[in-house]
């Protein structure tokens, strides 16, 4: 593996020569952004909860009532904090954007006049597809070179992947990849031994290694894909703002292939401005962290956001998840500034390709989410932006239950009305009877009032896109407004489906069932078997509520179907929207395009174009190459290391002789990553293999090969 030089980590003594400006006043216009946004969701929340208490048949007289009239005030403060947040950013776009935020802060020339620093640009990896992750890492150097800034930034792809095939086609792919580039030296690679704490201690362990040797690290996924000049103002923007700890940019969807993929990625290209500049503007610099795509400040960020391990029980106890808004939440506390600045350009990612891998992801999330709610709760100095930070993302998972919870109470209150008795004096000593009525005209207008605050944000984005002139990036006013149309067809029906999945992952969360921690399936489709097995509970368990609310009352009965029916075809909804033919047949026809495909990308292009070239192994695995390809064996001998210790020495010797006997096949992971780690084990067997008898199974291998 390659280490920066020491006359790069002499050339970072240095110091800036920017100084510092004087401390703008965002803190109290924060405070007062944050101040009207709480007041209009409050005063928006009381009137909804008093509509809805008017509608139920005892005016919240029961506790039956008095529950679905608290899980509604919930659920609606939270979607009217989404809709104002969405008309703030809606109204700041039609402004030019928020003066206060950093981009606004400098001039072009400025900017550009800003001197650099040396960044390392950093992509944890485990068990991901070679080509694609290298192949963007690839990508962005490109486009770094194009910037003439790519002498500032060194590349370090660190693995946690434990399967050897993977990683030694990793290690094969980064040598073809630095050769290719020409960029020895500047493209590094590095595997954990041991994968402690994840992704974040993936980092901690970069950071412990090399990170006195650079001011800033940008943090990328394994789907991260940025250009050049963002990378390049990010750095800018960091050397002219000394205060900023973590300077966070927004990321967009890009590169979807199957239908559900090019739906998330249009929702997000065209919905995400308004939503992205509407939180910027109320967090200013107290944003969260998303954990990739965003730019560190290296000594803060090592003095101050070290992860220590849960202290409390279940859930709460071990190592935290999800890292990211904890070390935000660090990083204020510290008295470092956090930015979310939605005017970077050129900064993506890609939607997982199928619903079942979304799910898959969100199990992971939410536990790591609800740990938030020790932080939020006994957290020490944090700041309340911060806490509030946690609070959103505990919500986006516990607003499932909540859901859940609000039609169990409602199919009681309604069950109350048929199966029991009516209860005309609900309250003790009271005088005169309560005749109880439901009002399903009142119901109608909650209803189309929460429809608005979740539709009326989208509308304004396509109005932004109109008016901003990127409407033709998006196949043009009348093709937009049937790809909106379809967005929001398939979101009413994928949120039922989400709603259940989430409950469960919330359950299993508060009940500590462990996860297994894999890599992420980032192409593919899904198939009927696997798309019924996953959503054959919630199908059945549908059709049951919507036959007991038929035998309620027809009435109740209809208004269940928009939530009973998705959960019955979820299984086909899953295959459909999983298609990739499907989806290039929406883009070939001009819907639920973006505006890298419709005007093209350099990036999107150096992607298709620029494949990184290494050694394909045909029918052999990663680890069979590695021990008969002489210049493969020699790369994986380099970065290998001698496993000394007596008894490892003859482990080592026994499981030698057991993978020249019985071949590769014969052993197991464990045991060919032992092998594959130990370099006179390399070395030894390639010499080997290549001795041994036509007839054996290694000589029959190498006749194939």
């Amino acid at each position: 593996m390659g280490t920066p030089s020491s006359a790069i980590a002499t050339n970072l003594e240095s110091r800036s020569t920017i100084q510092e400006q004087p401390v703008r006043p965002w803190r109290m216009i924060g405070f007062r952004r944050r101040l009207m946004l709480l007041v209009a969701v409050l005063l928006q929340t009381v009137f909804a909860t008093w509509f809805m208490l008017s509608i139920l048949p005892y005016n919240g007289g029961t506790w039956v009532e008095i529950g679905m009239a608290s899980i509604f005030a919930i659920l609606f403060s939270w979607i009217s904090l989404g809709f104002w947040i969405g008309v703030f950013g809606f109204v700041l776009r039609l402004r030019g954007g928020d003066r206060h935020s950093l981009m606004h802060q400098q001039t072009a020339s400025t900017l550009a006049s800003t001197p650099m620093a040396r960044t390392a640009v950093v992509m944890p990896i485990y068990n991901e597809n070679v080509s694609d992750c290298l192949g963007r890492l690839k990508t962005v150097y490109l486009s770094l070179r194009r910037t003439g800034q790519v002498e500032h930034f060194d590349f370090f792809i660190l693995s946690d992947t434990r399967d050897p095939d993977i990683w030694l086609d990793e290690q094969a792919a980064w040598a073809s990849l630095t050769e290719e580039l020409q960029a020895e030296g500047q493209i590094h690679y590095r595997r954990r031994p041991l994968n402690q704490n994840y992704k974040s201690g993936n980092v901690g362990d970069f950071l412990r290694r090399w990170g006195k040797s650079y001011p800033y690290m940008v943090v990328l996924d394994a789907d991260s894909l940025m250009g050049g000049d963002t990378l390049v103002q990010m750095v800018q923007l960091m050397q002219r703002h000394p205060r900023v700890g973590i300077l966070q940019s927004s990321p967009s969807l890009l590169n979807g292939q199957s239908v559900f993929a090019r739906i998330q990625q249009f929702s997000n290209q065209l919905y995400g401005p308004l939503f992205t500049t509407g939180l910027a503007a109320i967090q200013m610099g107290e944003a969260a962290f998303w954990g990739h795509n965003a730019i560190l400040r290296t000594a803060p960020f090592m003095q101050y956001c070290g992860l220590r391990k849960l202290p409390g029980w279940g859930l709460f106890k071990g190592p935290i998840l999800s890292h990211d808004f904890v070390e935000a939440a660090y990083m204020g506390r510290a008295g470092q500034e956090v930015w979310l600045e939605p005017e970077l350009r050129q900064s993506y990612e890609e939607s997982p390709p199928t619903l079942v891998e979304e799910l898959n992801r969100d199990r992971r999330w939410a536990k790591g989410n609800l740990q938030h709610l020790w932080l939020m709760l006994r957290g020490r100095r944090l700041r309340l932006a911060h806490r509030m930070a946690f609070l959103n993302g505990i919500m986006s998972y516990a607003a499932s239950p909540l859901w859940l919870a609000f039609l169990v109470l409602a199919t009681v209150a309604a069950a109350s009305m048929v199966i029991w008795p009516i209860e005309y004096f609900p309250e003790a000593h009271q005088l005169h009877p309560v005749w109880p009525e439901w009002r399903p005209l009142r119901a109608i207008v909650l209803i189309s009032i929460t429809f608005a605050l979740l539709f009326l944000p989208k509308f304004l984005a396509v109005f932004d896109a109109v008016m901003g002139g990127r409407s033709r990036s998006f196949g043009g006013a009348s093709r937009l407004m049937v790809s909106v149309l379809l967005e929001m067809l398939v979101s009413a029906l994928l949120a039922p489906i989400r709603m259940l999945s989430h409950t469960r992952f919330v359950l299993e969360s508060l009940f500590n069932i462990k996860l297994q921690w894999a890599g992420q399936n980032r192409s593919g489709e899904s198939g009927w078997s696997e798309a019924i097995i996953n959503q054959a509970f919630g199908s059945l368990l549908a059709l049951g509520w919507i036959g007991f609310a038929y035998w309620i009352d027809p009435m109740f009965f209809l208004w269940s179907l928009p939530v009973a029916i998705p959960l019955i075809f979820a299984a086909p909804v899953f295959v459909l929207l999983s298609r990739i033919r499907a989806g290039q047949t929406l883009r070939r026809g001009g819907l639920l395009v973006i505006p890298e495909e419709s005007s093209g990308s350099q990036l999107l292009d150096d992607l298709s174009n620029e494949p990184i070239h290494h050694q394909a192994h045909g029918q052999m695995s990663a680890f069979q190459q590695a021990l008969i390809n002489p210049r493969l064996n020699a790369l994986h001998a380099g970065l290998a290391r001698d496993l000394g210790g007596a008894t490892r020495k003859e482990r080592l010797q026994a499981l030698r002789t057991r993978c020249l006997r019985e071949g590769a096949e014969g052993l197991s992971n464990t045991e060919r990553t032992l092998l594959a780690r130990d370099r006179v084990s390399l070395e030894w067997l390639h010499v080997q293999i290549w001795r041994a008898p036509a007839e054996s199974l290694w000589g029959q291998l190498l006749r194939r090969s």
